[in-house]
């Protein structure tokens, strides 16, 4: 492969088959240059795939020997396209949880083929994507008071739950909670446990493995505490399969580093859960 493809990897993130793909995917959705100097669709993927990919930080973006275009117009660009990536036609089509059994089964024989853990159709945790603190003025700019977003390590963030399968593809991205909101209670409010919990019902092995955040259920299993004799054992192929959806936030992280703790998502609360799904389904894309 010649040198500008790897640059172009570099720069954006993809690849210039997926990006040709990822520019026709939004064309839709975003309002078209009324004028000849105005930036083109293409422009505004470009500039929006910079910045996801290298930080935080507009004035760099727009600064960028790649870029034309003033602070206020790259972010525009940057609403326009995380809003168009956001669309329910292309956020449910690009991170979607099995709909039936097949999908269910095709999922589990994967996992299985990757891990030999046998019956798992994801693996589910939270991670924490920093933002600067949001505005104290409540009901005019944040629905929350300011301190609410501090988590654990005491910085501001937004809890993301995201369940992933053995190809570290997202099933289920859900960043709508609060730094300090545990993992456990954005579980027990998700969309995806009454479906989980109907297949228990209906006696199908399916489960999600979770860590010792999470409470030990039929559908959910977690590391046993203090084991002993074959406890160990699962305890140790528990623990390895797990280890997927943590190489999946990683991955992820470092691909859009935008989301990186260091970076920080210089935005209100929610224009940031915004780029978190906008990633996500970019994630997606290059997966697959």
């Amino acid at each position: 492969m010649s040198k500008s493809f790897f640059g172009f990897v570099k720069t954006y993130k993809l690849s210039k088959n997926l990006t040709n793909y990822l520019i026709e995917l939004v064309t839709p959705f975003i309002e078209p240059p009324k004028r000849s100097s105005a930036l083109s669709v293409q422009d505004k993927v470009l500039i929006t795939l910079q910045f996801f990919g290298t930080g935080s930080y507009q004035l760099f973006t727009c600064n960028s020997r790649y870029s034309a275009a003033c602070q206020s117009s790259v972010s525009r660009n940057i609403s326009e396209v995380t809003n168009a990536l956001n669309q329910p036609t292309i956020l449910n089509s690009w991170v979607k949880f099995p709909k039936n059994i097949d999908e269910y089964k095709q999922v589990t024989k994967r996992f299985y083929m990757k891990t030999g853990f046998p019956g798992v159709c994801g693996c589910i945790d939270c991670t924490r994507i920093a933002i600067v603190a949001p505005s104290g003025n409540l009901g005019a700019e944040n629905n929350y008071p300011e301190h609410i977003y501090v988590n654990r390590k005491n910085y501001h963030s937004i809890n993301t739950q995201l369940i992933s399968v053995a190809n570290l593809k997202i099933l289920r991205v859900n960043a709508l909670y609060l730094g300090s909101t545990h993992d456990s209670h954005i579980w027990n409010n998700c969309n995806v446990l009454p479906i989980v919990q109907e297949l228990s019902r209906r006696n199908q092995c399916f489960y999600l493995l979770g860590d010792s955040g999470y409470a030990l259920r039929p559908w959910l299993l977690i590391p046993i505490q203090n084991p002993v004799n074959e406890e160990e054992l699962y305890n140790t192929k528990q623990m390895r399969a797990r280890s997927l959806i943590e190489r999946c936030n990683g991955l992820l992280k470092m691909r859009f580093r935008c989301l990186l703790i260091h970076r920080v998502l210089h935005y209100a609360p929610e224009k940031a859960t915004a780029i978190i799904n906008a990633c996500v389904v970019l994630h997606n894309m290059y997966i697959t």
